[in-house]
């Protein structure tokens, strides 16, 4: 049994794959005009970015053992630890956790696939949380 609430979980993976879809400020002089753009620029990330604020705050709004549990998992789903291995991941996660994790999390690439694979593989889906959520 998960210490994360699944729609919780859901929430962090949602905003994890908007942020992932956001680029580096490629030209920031081009004086292109947005509407010409087609407002492309919202996926290009800025330094207040809300939707980073989102991510971090859904993460930093967790408890001390969902945000232990949420570090395993994205472990767990990287392929750092087995699905045998879930209980050394959470040991580790707990001994190692500190107030920076949040930010560790946000800035791993693939964040949110790595939460789903971890979740697939001790059972869990999100599938029935995300529906009109995309």
């Amino acid at each position: 049994m998960l210490a994360i609430p699944l729609q919780k979980l859901a929430y962090i993976i949602i905003k994890a794959r908007e942020y992932e879809v956001e680029e580096g400020d490629v030209d920031a002089d081009s004086g292109s005009n947005p509407a010409d753009d087609r407002e492309v620029d919202v996926l290009v990330e800025q330094p207040d970015n809300p939707v980073r604020e989102e991510l971090i705050d859904a993460i930093d709004g967790l408890s001390e053992p969902e945000r232990i549990e949420l570090l395993a998992l994205m472990w767990l789903g990287r392929g750092d630890y087995g699905k045998e291995e879930w209980h050394e991941a959470l040991r580790e996660a707990a001994r190692i956790h500190n107030a920076l994790e949040a930010e560790y999390l946000a800035q791993t690439p693939l964040l949110a696939s790595f939460l789903e694979e971890g979740l697939s593989q001790l059972g869990y889906s999100i599938d029935d949380y995300e529906i009109g959520r995309l």
